[in-house]
Protein backbone atom coordinates (compact mmCIF):
# COMPACT_ATOMS: atom_id res chain seq x y z
CA UNK A 1 0.00 0.00 0.00
CA UNK A 2 1.29 3.43 -0.92
CA UNK A 3 1.90 5.85 1.93
CA UNK A 4 0.30 9.03 0.60
CA UNK A 5 1.39 11.04 3.63
CA UNK A 6 5.02 10.06 3.04
CA UNK A 7 4.70 10.86 -0.67
CA UNK A 8 3.59 14.42 0.15
CA UNK A 9 5.99 14.65 3.09
CA UNK A 10 3.33 15.56 5.69
CA UNK A 11 2.28 13.99 9.02
CA UNK A 12 -0.94 11.97 9.25
CA UNK A 13 -2.68 14.78 11.12
CA UNK A 14 -1.77 17.38 8.46
CA UNK A 15 -4.40 20.07 7.89
CA UNK A 16 -5.93 20.86 4.50
CA UNK A 17 -3.68 23.93 4.31
CA UNK A 18 -0.60 21.80 5.00
CA UNK A 19 -1.61 19.33 2.29
CA UNK A 20 -2.19 22.09 -0.20
CA UNK A 21 1.15 23.75 0.57
CA UNK A 22 3.06 20.47 0.30
CA UNK A 23 1.35 19.56 -2.96
CA UNK A 24 2.10 22.97 -4.46
CA UNK A 25 5.78 22.78 -3.57
CA UNK A 26 6.10 19.30 -5.07
CA UNK A 27 4.16 20.29 -8.19
CA UNK A 28 6.44 23.25 -8.78
CA UNK A 29 9.44 20.95 -8.46
CA UNK A 30 8.28 17.99 -10.54
CA UNK A 31 5.92 19.54 -13.07
CA UNK A 32 6.61 18.12 -16.57
CA UNK A 33 6.97 21.63 -18.03
CA UNK A 34 10.00 22.12 -15.83
CA UNK A 35 11.36 18.62 -16.34
CA UNK A 36 10.94 17.73 -20.00
CA UNK A 37 11.79 14.13 -20.90
CA UNK A 38 12.43 13.30 -17.25
CA UNK A 39 10.65 10.02 -16.58
CA UNK A 40 11.48 10.03 -12.88
CA UNK A 41 9.91 13.46 -12.35
CA UNK A 42 6.89 12.42 -14.41
CA UNK A 43 6.35 9.35 -12.21
CA UNK A 44 6.74 11.41 -9.02
CA UNK A 45 4.32 13.95 -10.41
CA UNK A 46 1.71 11.26 -11.06
CA UNK A 47 2.29 9.75 -7.64
CA UNK A 48 1.91 12.98 -5.71
CA UNK A 49 -1.20 13.84 -7.80
CA UNK A 50 -2.69 10.55 -6.75
CA UNK A 51 -1.83 11.15 -3.10
CA UNK A 52 -3.25 14.66 -3.03
CA UNK A 53 -6.47 13.70 -4.83
CA UNK A 54 -7.18 11.21 -2.02
CA UNK A 55 -6.04 13.18 1.03
CA UNK A 56 -7.70 16.42 -0.10
CA UNK A 57 -11.10 14.67 -0.23
CA UNK A 58 -12.52 14.21 3.33
CA UNK A 59 -14.41 11.00 2.47
CA UNK A 60 -11.54 9.42 0.54
CA UNK A 61 -9.06 10.41 3.25
CA UNK A 62 -11.27 8.88 5.94
CA UNK A 63 -11.51 5.59 4.00
CA UNK A 64 -7.75 5.63 3.35
CA UNK A 65 -6.97 6.16 7.05
CA UNK A 66 -9.33 3.32 8.11
CA UNK A 67 -9.00 0.78 5.33
CA UNK A 68 -5.91 1.74 3.37
CA UNK A 69 -7.92 2.56 0.23
CA UNK A 70 -9.90 5.58 -0.85
CA UNK A 71 -13.11 3.67 -1.65
CA UNK A 72 -13.28 1.76 1.65
CA UNK A 73 -13.59 -1.63 -0.08
CA UNK A 74 -10.08 -2.85 0.61
CA UNK A 75 -9.40 -3.48 -3.08
CA UNK A 76 -6.67 -0.95 -3.71
CA UNK A 77 -6.85 2.59 -4.94
CA UNK A 78 -9.90 3.41 -7.02
CA UNK A 79 -10.86 7.02 -6.43
CA UNK A 80 -8.44 9.00 -8.54
CA UNK A 81 -8.96 9.93 -12.16
CA UNK A 82 -7.17 12.28 -14.51
CA UNK A 83 -10.36 14.21 -15.18
CA UNK A 84 -10.80 15.19 -11.55
CA UNK A 85 -7.22 16.29 -11.20
CA UNK A 86 -7.59 19.22 -13.56
CA UNK A 87 -10.00 20.94 -11.17
CA UNK A 88 -7.65 20.34 -8.21
CA UNK A 89 -4.61 21.69 -10.02
CA UNK A 90 -6.49 24.69 -11.41
CA UNK A 91 -7.81 25.53 -7.94
CA UNK A 92 -4.30 25.65 -6.50
CA UNK A 93 -2.31 27.18 -9.35
CA UNK A 94 -4.88 29.11 -11.35
CA UNK A 95 -3.16 30.16 -14.59
CA UNK A 96 0.38 29.42 -13.36
CA UNK A 97 0.99 26.53 -15.75
CA UNK A 98 -1.90 27.08 -18.11
CA UNK A 99 -5.42 25.77 -18.32
CA UNK A 100 -5.88 22.01 -18.04
CA UNK A 101 -8.64 20.05 -19.74
CA UNK A 102 -11.57 22.35 -20.24
CA UNK A 103 -12.72 25.37 -22.19
CA UNK A 104 -10.97 28.51 -23.36
CA UNK A 105 -9.43 30.76 -20.71
CA UNK A 106 -10.72 34.29 -20.64
CA UNK A 107 -8.22 37.14 -20.59
CA UNK A 108 -7.97 38.70 -17.18
CA UNK A 109 -8.47 42.44 -16.69
CA UNK A 110 -5.21 44.24 -16.02
CA UNK A 111 -4.48 47.71 -14.68
CA UNK A 112 -2.86 50.17 -17.09
CA UNK A 113 0.69 51.40 -16.70
CA UNK A 114 1.47 54.13 -14.19
CA UNK A 115 3.06 57.31 -15.52
CA UNK A 116 5.53 59.84 -14.08
CA UNK A 117 5.68 63.59 -14.68
CA UNK A 118 8.44 65.87 -13.31
CA UNK A 119 7.01 69.31 -12.49
CA UNK A 120 9.16 72.40 -11.80
CA UNK A 121 7.72 74.94 -9.34
CA UNK A 122 8.85 78.32 -8.08
CA UNK A 123 9.27 78.78 -4.32
CA UNK A 124 6.18 81.01 -4.28
CA UNK A 125 4.08 78.34 -6.03
CA UNK A 126 5.24 75.73 -3.55
CA UNK A 127 4.60 78.05 -0.60
CA UNK A 128 1.06 79.12 -1.48
CA UNK A 129 -0.12 76.25 -3.67
CA UNK A 130 -1.07 76.50 -7.31
CA UNK A 131 -3.15 74.85 -10.00
CA UNK A 132 -1.18 73.66 -13.00
CA UNK A 133 -2.29 72.33 -16.37
CA UNK A 134 0.17 69.78 -17.68
CA UNK A 135 0.32 67.78 -20.90
CA UNK A 136 0.88 64.06 -20.37
CA UNK A 137 1.67 61.70 -23.25
CA UNK A 138 0.09 58.27 -22.89
CA UNK A 139 -0.88 55.30 -25.05
CA UNK A 140 -4.57 55.16 -25.92
CA UNK A 141 -6.75 52.99 -28.13
CA UNK A 142 -6.26 53.82 -31.80
CA UNK A 143 -9.19 55.82 -33.16
CA UNK A 144 -8.73 54.60 -36.74
CA UNK A 145 -8.93 50.85 -36.04
CA UNK A 146 -10.73 51.13 -32.67
CA UNK A 147 -7.96 49.20 -31.02
CA UNK A 148 -8.09 46.16 -33.31
CA UNK A 149 -4.69 46.83 -34.91
CA UNK A 150 -6.02 45.97 -38.37
CA UNK A 151 -6.63 48.30 -41.25
CA UNK A 152 -10.20 49.66 -41.06
CA UNK A 153 -12.54 47.32 -42.92
CA UNK A 154 -10.10 44.41 -42.72
CA UNK A 155 -10.26 42.65 -39.41
CA UNK A 156 -7.74 40.14 -38.04
CA UNK A 157 -7.95 36.49 -39.11
CA UNK A 158 -8.38 33.46 -36.89
CA UNK A 159 -5.05 31.95 -35.81
CA UNK A 160 -4.52 28.66 -37.60
CA UNK A 161 -2.47 27.18 -34.76
CA UNK A 162 -4.95 27.58 -31.91
CA UNK A 163 -8.12 27.96 -34.00
CA UNK A 164 -8.93 31.20 -32.22
CA UNK A 165 -8.69 29.89 -28.68
CA UNK A 166 -5.39 31.61 -27.89
CA UNK A 167 -4.00 28.35 -26.49
CA UNK A 168 -2.58 25.15 -27.86
CA UNK A 169 -3.09 21.84 -26.06
CA UNK A 170 -0.59 19.04 -25.83
CA UNK A 171 -0.42 15.74 -24.01
CA UNK A 172 1.85 15.60 -20.96
CA UNK A 173 1.83 12.22 -19.30
CA UNK A 174 -1.71 11.13 -18.49
CA UNK A 175 -3.36 14.57 -18.83
CA UNK A 176 -3.41 17.37 -21.41
CA UNK A 177 -2.00 20.81 -20.79
CA UNK A 178 -2.97 24.04 -22.54
CA UNK A 179 -0.37 26.77 -23.09
CA UNK A 180 -0.48 30.21 -24.67
CA UNK A 181 -0.28 30.00 -28.43
CA UNK A 182 3.15 31.09 -29.64
CA UNK A 183 1.90 32.22 -33.04
CA UNK A 184 -0.77 34.70 -31.92
CA UNK A 185 0.60 35.25 -28.37
CA UNK A 186 -2.75 34.26 -26.89
CA UNK A 187 -4.84 36.74 -28.90
CA UNK A 188 -6.55 34.00 -30.94
CA UNK A 189 -6.28 36.21 -34.01
CA UNK A 190 -3.51 37.40 -36.30
CA UNK A 191 -3.27 40.81 -37.94
CA UNK A 192 -2.42 40.35 -41.61
CA UNK A 193 -3.06 43.95 -42.75
CA UNK A 194 -1.93 46.35 -39.97
CA UNK A 195 -3.61 49.68 -39.38
CA UNK A 196 -1.40 52.43 -40.88
CA UNK A 197 -2.17 54.81 -38.01
CA UNK A 198 -0.93 52.55 -35.19
CA UNK A 199 1.10 50.05 -37.27
CA UNK A 200 -0.84 47.16 -35.84
CA UNK A 201 -0.35 48.04 -32.18
CA UNK A 202 -3.96 49.03 -31.63
CA UNK A 203 -2.70 52.02 -29.64
CA UNK A 204 -1.32 55.46 -30.41
CA UNK A 205 0.41 57.95 -28.15
CA UNK A 206 -1.58 61.08 -27.43
CA UNK A 207 -1.07 64.17 -25.34
CA UNK A 208 -3.65 64.59 -22.61
CA UNK A 209 -4.09 67.77 -20.54
CA UNK A 210 -4.40 67.17 -16.81
CA UNK A 211 -5.32 69.79 -14.21
CA UNK A 212 -3.20 69.42 -11.06
CA UNK A 213 -3.88 71.18 -7.77
CA UNK A 214 -0.61 71.60 -5.90
CA UNK A 215 -1.16 71.96 -2.13
CA UNK A 216 0.85 74.61 -0.24
CA UNK A 217 4.00 73.33 1.42
CA UNK A 218 5.30 70.86 -1.17
CA UNK A 219 9.07 70.54 -1.53
CA UNK A 220 11.55 69.03 -3.96
CA UNK A 221 10.94 65.30 -4.05
CA UNK A 222 7.28 65.57 -3.01
CA UNK A 223 5.14 63.04 -4.90
CA UNK A 224 1.52 63.61 -5.84
CA UNK A 225 -0.62 60.70 -7.02
CA UNK A 226 -3.50 61.22 -9.45
CA UNK A 227 -5.59 58.08 -9.55
CA UNK A 228 -6.73 56.89 -12.97
CA UNK A 229 -4.70 59.43 -14.96
CA UNK A 230 -2.22 56.85 -16.21
CA UNK A 231 -2.59 54.63 -19.26
CA UNK A 232 -5.86 52.78 -19.91
CA UNK A 233 -6.24 49.25 -18.57
CA UNK A 234 -6.66 46.18 -20.77
CA UNK A 235 -9.60 43.79 -20.93
CA UNK A 236 -11.69 46.18 -18.87
CA UNK A 237 -9.06 46.74 -16.19
CA UNK A 238 -8.70 50.12 -14.44
CA UNK A 239 -6.43 52.86 -15.72
CA UNK A 240 -3.03 53.35 -14.15
CA UNK A 241 -2.08 56.30 -11.97
CA UNK A 242 -0.11 59.45 -12.68
CA UNK A 243 2.69 60.33 -10.25
CA UNK A 244 3.82 63.96 -10.24
CA UNK A 245 7.31 64.55 -8.82
CA UNK A 246 7.99 68.09 -7.59
CA UNK A 247 11.28 69.92 -8.18
CA UNK A 248 11.77 73.48 -6.87
CA UNK A 249 13.50 76.11 -8.98
CA UNK A 250 16.32 77.91 -7.14
CA UNK A 251 15.14 81.28 -5.79
CA UNK A 252 17.31 84.40 -6.27
CA UNK A 253 16.61 85.74 -2.75
CA UNK A 254 15.41 82.97 -0.45
CA UNK A 255 16.80 79.60 0.53
CA UNK A 256 14.45 76.98 1.91
CA UNK A 257 15.07 74.82 4.95
CA UNK A 258 12.04 72.68 5.72
CA UNK A 259 9.15 75.05 6.38
CA UNK A 260 11.52 77.99 7.08
CA UNK A 261 13.04 80.32 4.52
CA UNK A 262 16.35 82.11 4.92
CA UNK A 263 17.09 85.57 3.57
CA UNK A 264 20.38 87.46 3.78
CA UNK A 265 20.03 91.24 4.09
CA UNK A 266 22.92 93.71 3.83
CA UNK A 267 23.00 96.88 5.98
CA UNK A 268 25.52 99.72 6.05
CA UNK A 269 28.12 100.12 8.77
CA UNK A 270 26.33 103.14 10.31
CA UNK A 271 23.00 101.24 10.30
CA UNK A 272 24.57 98.32 12.10
CA UNK A 273 26.25 100.60 14.67
CA UNK A 274 23.50 103.14 15.24
CA UNK A 275 20.53 100.91 14.63
CA UNK A 276 17.89 101.40 11.93
CA UNK A 277 14.51 100.36 10.64
CA UNK A 278 14.75 98.65 7.27
CA UNK A 279 12.48 96.87 4.83
CA UNK A 280 13.18 93.20 4.16
CA UNK A 281 11.63 91.01 1.45
CA UNK A 282 9.18 88.25 2.39
CA UNK A 283 7.09 85.88 0.28
CA UNK A 284 4.12 88.13 1.03
CA UNK A 285 5.87 91.42 0.19
CA UNK A 286 8.10 93.96 2.02
CA UNK A 287 8.18 93.81 5.82
CA UNK A 288 9.56 96.40 8.29
CA UNK A 289 12.35 95.15 10.56
CA UNK A 290 14.07 97.07 13.38
CA UNK A 291 17.81 96.59 13.56
CA UNK A 292 19.09 97.31 17.10
CA UNK A 293 22.22 99.42 17.58
CA UNK A 294 25.39 97.38 17.60
CA UNK A 295 24.04 94.52 15.49
CA UNK A 296 26.93 92.27 14.39
CA UNK A 297 27.29 90.52 11.06
CA UNK A 298 25.61 87.10 11.07
CA UNK A 299 22.89 88.14 13.52
CA UNK A 300 19.63 86.28 12.70
CA UNK A 301 16.14 87.70 13.18
CA UNK A 302 13.07 85.43 13.04
CA UNK A 303 9.89 86.67 11.42
CA UNK A 304 7.24 84.36 12.86
CA UNK A 305 4.82 82.80 10.38
CA UNK A 306 6.52 84.33 7.34
CA UNK A 307 7.77 80.98 6.10
CA UNK A 308 6.02 78.12 4.28
CA UNK A 309 2.97 76.05 5.19
CA UNK A 310 3.80 72.83 6.98
CA UNK A 311 2.69 70.10 4.59
CA UNK A 312 1.89 67.54 7.29
CA UNK A 313 1.05 69.82 10.16
CA UNK A 314 -0.54 73.10 11.14
CA UNK A 315 0.78 76.61 10.78
CA UNK A 316 3.71 78.04 8.87
CA UNK A 317 7.42 78.22 9.36
CA UNK A 318 9.48 81.37 9.91
CA UNK A 319 11.56 83.64 7.76
CA UNK A 320 15.10 83.91 9.10
CA UNK A 321 16.74 87.23 8.21
CA UNK A 322 20.52 87.03 8.47
CA UNK A 323 22.38 90.36 8.68
CA UNK A 324 25.45 91.13 6.60
CA UNK A 325 27.36 94.41 6.98
CA UNK A 326 28.53 96.26 3.90
CA UNK A 327 32.14 97.30 4.34
CA UNK A 328 32.99 99.84 1.60
CA UNK A 329 36.13 99.17 -0.37
CA UNK A 330 36.58 102.82 -1.40
CA UNK A 331 35.98 105.87 0.86
CA UNK A 332 36.45 109.63 0.50
CA UNK A 333 39.12 111.60 2.30
CA UNK A 334 36.54 113.09 4.63
CA UNK A 335 35.18 109.63 5.50
CA UNK A 336 38.71 108.47 6.23
CA UNK A 337 39.30 111.44 8.54
CA UNK A 338 36.09 110.73 10.45
CA UNK A 339 36.90 107.05 10.81
CA UNK A 340 40.40 107.87 12.04
CA UNK A 341 38.91 110.31 14.53
CA UNK A 342 36.44 107.62 15.60
CA UNK A 343 39.27 105.15 16.08
CA UNK A 344 41.21 107.68 18.11
CA UNK A 345 38.25 108.50 20.34
CA UNK A 346 37.40 104.82 20.86
CA UNK A 347 40.94 104.03 21.91
CA UNK A 348 41.54 107.09 24.18
CA UNK A 349 41.41 105.54 27.64
CA UNK A 350 42.46 108.75 29.44
CA UNK A 351 39.30 110.60 28.55
CA UNK A 352 36.82 108.86 30.81
CA UNK A 353 33.26 109.47 29.76
CA UNK A 354 29.85 108.10 30.42
CA UNK A 355 28.99 108.36 26.74
CA UNK A 356 28.07 105.16 25.05
CA UNK A 357 29.62 103.88 21.85
CA UNK A 358 26.51 104.99 20.00
CA UNK A 359 26.72 108.51 21.43
CA UNK A 360 30.38 108.81 20.41
CA UNK A 361 29.54 107.82 16.85
CA UNK A 362 26.75 110.39 16.74
CA UNK A 363 29.19 113.10 17.82
CA UNK A 364 31.54 112.20 14.99
CA UNK A 365 28.89 112.39 12.29
CA UNK A 366 27.45 115.59 13.77
CA UNK A 367 30.89 117.24 13.61
CA UNK A 368 31.27 116.18 10.00
CA UNK A 369 28.05 117.94 9.05
CA UNK A 370 29.17 121.33 10.51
Amino acid sequence: MKDYYAILGVPRDASDADLKKAFRNLALKHHPDRNPDNKESEEKFKEMNEAYSVLSDPEKRSNYDRYGTSDGMGAGFGGFSGAGFGDIFEDIFGDFFGTFTGGQRRPRPAKGNDLRYDLDLTLEEAAFGVEKHIDVARWESCVECRGSGSRPGKGPVICSSCKGTGHVRFQQGFFSVSKTCGQCQGAGKIITDPCPACRGNGKTKKSHTVSVKIPPGVDSGSRLRMSGEGEPGIYGGPSGDLYIIIDLIEHPVFKRKGSDIICEVTVTFPQAVLGAEIEVPTLEGPHSLKIPAGTPAGKAFHLKGKGIHKLQGRGKGDEVVVIDIDVPKHITQRQRELLEEFAEISGDRSSSSNKTFKDKLKDIFTAAEK
